[in-house]
């Protein structure tokens, strides 16, 4: 794919750098650019900096955790447009309705299905 818009780019936050990782090379399978961090306050950083189309987002992270982080981005203008992902071993009802609630579009529990991240994203791609 040519380094445009439509093949996405994606920020990835989590604290393991193992499942940064493991995601980044899914993502880039498919074309995307690929943004890491590994804290809430990068996350901050890079998504101001960078404007991704989707943030990949794990709650419990040290520091400021994933539903402040998502918090903070929606109060972002420029990041508007940005979808976010909730990727979590946080798997409660409760914790699901906060993950909606702080805004994102989409919920998903550790261990994840690889083809089932990789569909939402180029979903949320296709469709917005």
């Amino acid at each position: 794919m040519n380094p445009d818009k439509k093949q996405g780019r994606i920020l990835v936050v989590d604290d393991e750098p193992s499942i940064v990782t493991a995601i980044e090379f899914l993502l880039m399978r498919i074309g995307c650019i690929v943004d890491k961090a590994y804290n809430g306050l990068q996350a901050l950083e890079l998504a101001v900096e960078h404007q991704p189309d989707v943030v990949i987002l794990d709650v419990m992270m040290p520091g400021m955790d994933g539903f402040e982080t998502s918090t903070q981005i929606r109060n972002i203008a420029a990041l508007e447009n940005t979808r976010i992902i909730f990727l979590t071993a946080k798997g409660a009802d409760r914790d699901k309705q906060t993950g909606y609630a702080k805004g994102a579009e989409y919920y998903m529990v550790k261990p994840f299905d690889n083809d089932e991240l990789v569909t939402v994203v180029k979903e949320i791609l296709t469709y917005g």
